[in-house]
């Protein structure tokens, strides 16, 4: 079975690199007894996984238990994963088999592994290493043939360093990890995923599917989406219920979108947190590098104000001119030229040369980093014609980051 067919018998959507890598090393670990932790934050899908490694198992015709362990009680998570004896504490009036007695032979899923306490760990650890656990209130050894899945969306080093899980446990339970990516991180994927949705609604609720206008479909994709698949959903069954037109524009879209958060989600895997946009960070660098070069000049100017002589070599002389290009040809005739190869100049600054350098010096105060950059993304817009795509591409950033900037800058195309 290829991932094409995986996708098609459970259901998954998107051509992601790294949701199509995911589902590769499930098709290859599936036909062994590996334990598999799948990592990835909350709202990405990960219970799909475990279901697939089961499905394509030898355990297939055996139980297949999912353990939400984040939403059983501290208290009784041991009897509930292990089982208890009669009178094993107050309210056992018999016997009972846990999970891992009745999945006997088959699979259990444990989401939210890192919300399970220390003791019931020590418990989990045993039964991975030996096959064996013990009911609660018994002394008798019990063996069990399970395979474990588990998958969490924490950030397991930062919890074991804290003292939360047991470092032992978490190199028992991720033999091989699957990390799955944030929606984020799967631009192509968001507007398949709501037509799905969109489609699944309509005939859920008997009504006309809803469609999104180009620049929805642009939000769409510049949104962060944190609560990822899950969030994405909601919202699509929210616009199907409430929305009376079927059409549904950016300015609709925007009003079912929380405002994003300056914190996004921190991704909890190495493999997925490459999720900077270097053209985003060399966009950023060059305007550093353009406020840095404004200091430098600000230093020349002072030192020229304050009649200090500057000995200056061929090279710095050149260097200094084209710190300067964007002074006017007038003004560069005030900057100290260029001397012959064969000696140093020493470059004494008059009254007059002083004023030039300090009228230059008020017309750069007043084009602020905030300025270049707004005057720079609207020009670009007009460029061309409000195609924010071709924008973006002319600036050297993402698309994200150009939206984010047009609506913190109150800027219309």
């Amino acid at each position: 079975m290829d991932i094409q067919q995986v996708k098609q018998r459970f259901g998954i959507i998107g051509n992601a690199p790294l949701l199509n890598r995911a589902l590769e090393v499930a098709l290859q670990v599936a036909p062994t007894d590996i334990s598999v932790l799948v990592t990835g934050e909350s709202g990405t899908g990960k219970e799909i996984i475990p279901q697939v490694i089961h499905q394509l198992s030898s355990r297939k015709h055996a139980e297949y238990i999912a353990v939400n362990c984040g939403a059983i009680p501290e208290g009784t998570i041991d009897s509930e994963l292990f089982g208890h004896e009669k009178g094993a504490f107050t309210g056992a009036s018999g016997s009972r088999k846990g999970y891992f007695e009745v999945a006997d032979g088959g699979t259990i899923f444990l989401d939210e592994v890192a919300e399970l306490p220390m003791q019931t760990q020590v418990r989990l650890l045993r039964v991975l290493e030996t096959g064996e656990f013990i009911r609660v209130g018994s002394s008798k050894v019990i063996k069990t043939n399970v395979r474990v899945v588990a998958a969490t969306n924490e950030n397991m080093p930062q919890a074991i360093a804290k003292g939360k899980f047991r470092e032992d446990l978490y190199y028992r339970l991720s033999t091989v990890p699957i990390p799955l990516p944030p929606l984020r991180n799967r631009d192509g994927d968001i507007h398949l995923l709501f037509r799905k949705f969109a489609n699944d609604f309509g005939d859920k609720y008997r009504m006309p599917v809803i469609k999104l206008t180009e620049d929805a479909v642009y939000m769409l994709n510049s949104y962060s989406w944190p609560g990822n698949i899950r969030q994405l959903k909601n919202v699509v069954e929210q616009i199907s219920v409430i929305e009376t037109e079927r059409e549904i524009d950016a300015v609709s879209l925007q009003s079912y979108l929380p405002a994003e958060r300056e914190n996004t989600p921190a991704v909890i895997n190495e493999s997925s947190s490459e999720s900077i946009n270097e053209r985003e960070l060399m966009y950023k660098f060059l305007f550093d590098m353009k406020k840095d070069l404004t200091e430098l000049k600000k230093l020349v100017v002072e030192i020229l104000s304050n009649g200090e002589d500057i000995s200056l070599n061929r090279e710095q002389a050149q260097m200094l001119n084209r710190m300067y290009d964007d002074v006017p040809e007038s003004r560069q005739q005030l900057l100290p030229p260029a001397p012959p190869t064969s000696a140093p100049s020493v470059y004494t600054p008059t009254s007059h040369d002083n004023d030039g350098f300090e009228e230059h010096e008020e017309v750069e105060e007043s084009l602020s980093l905030e300025d270049t950059e707004k005057e720079l993304i609207k020009k670009a817009l007009q460029k061309h014609k409000g195609k924010r795509k071709y924008a973006a591409s002319e600036l050297g950033i993402s698309e994200r980051t150009l939206y984010r900037k047009i609506k913190e800058y109150n800027l219309t195309d």
